[in-house]
């Protein structure tokens, strides 16, 4: 049985190409915020239009450290493995990231990393992975707002391995720096979401994410002065997305059209997964209208 995008009901879509399919993977909408969560699920398709139901490719295992805050896992294909950035709240009330390994796309993935390769001191999420020009891996991820109330995109070193964080995080930018849209979030708070990174034809670094804008849940843009994440970063002043959706990334489909993936309404248990093409001209990415 087929479905269409506006009956599939997750957060955060993500979209892996490999091997002429698309996998998209998401946040179960359901679990997101209340309940305890169970595991992650990937939908396929040829053609961004009709989707497989949900196979299950993470699930739970007896006695394990989280049962809840399931969130926005992304995958990557390296060197014949599948690796899953995806966050998880503990018991003790901790939120980062970690990492899972599967053999295959559609799982299944089990954990790779020990726990939290985010700060396990800090309540971070959304990890999503970079790979710079000299071959080292990187986690981009959220420093969460509820704990210092202007959120921050940081990134750490990751073992060449992809099982631990090495080195100290560092801090790119800060959600209130993007003036002029940027609006608090509950009376003094600056939200950072689910930050992607994506490299251009003419080797520009772009940063994707998301904050709580004058016109609701958005996607903005960032870019580094020296194409790469150590650079100074700015903030484009209109937003890319700025309809009610968010937590998005960009992929270049199999006809060479980029799409930016987002879910829409930001409602709980309403939004669904919405695929919209974009032009990449004179250094920066617009909607096709």
């Amino acid at each position: 049985m087929k479905m269409k995008c506006n009956e599939i009901n997750i957060r955060d879509p993500y979209v892996l190409l490999y091997d002429g399919k698309y996998y998209m993977y998401g946040t179960r909408s359901e679990t997101a915020f209340v309940g305890e969560a169970y595991g992650f699920d990937v939908y396929v398709s040829s053609d961004l239009e009709n989707w497989s139901e949900p196979y299950e490719v993470f699930h739970r295992p007896k006695n394990f450290w989280s049962n809840k805050s399931y969130w926005a896992p992304e995958v990557y294909a390296i060197d014949g493995k599948f690796y899953m950035f995806a966050t998880f709240a503990d018991q003790y009330k901790g939120l980062g990231t970690a990492i899972l390994i599967a053999e295959s796309p559609l799982g299944a993935f089990r954990m790779w990393s020990d726990g939290y390769v985010t700060p396990k001191e800090w309540r971070c999420l959304d990890g999503t992975l970079y790979i710079s020009k000299d071959k080292k891996f990187y986690m981009i991820f959220c420093h969460e707002w509820k704990e210092i109330h202007d959120g921050t995109i940081c990134g750490i070193e990751l073992s060449p391995d992809l099982r631990k964080s090495v080195g100290k995080p560092f801090v790119l930018f800060h959600a209130s720096e993007a003036k002029p849209f940027v609006k608090k979030y509950m009376f003094r708070n600056y939200v950072t979401d689910g930050p992607f990174l994506i490299r251009t034809e003419d080797e520009k670094l772009h940063m994707l994410w998301s904050t709580n804008a004058k016109s609701g849940y958005v996607e903005a843009m960032a870019h580094s002065d020296t194409n790469d994440i150590q650079g100074k970063w700015a903030i484009d002043k209109d937003v890319l997305y700025g309809c009610d959706g968010g937590h998005g990334m960009i992929f270049r489909g199999k006809d060479g059209i980029y799409y930016l993936v987002l879910h829409s309404p930001n409602i709980f248990k309403k939004e669904h997964p919405v695929f919209l093409p974009l032009e990449y001209r004179n250094g920066k990415f617009v909607q096709i209208m």
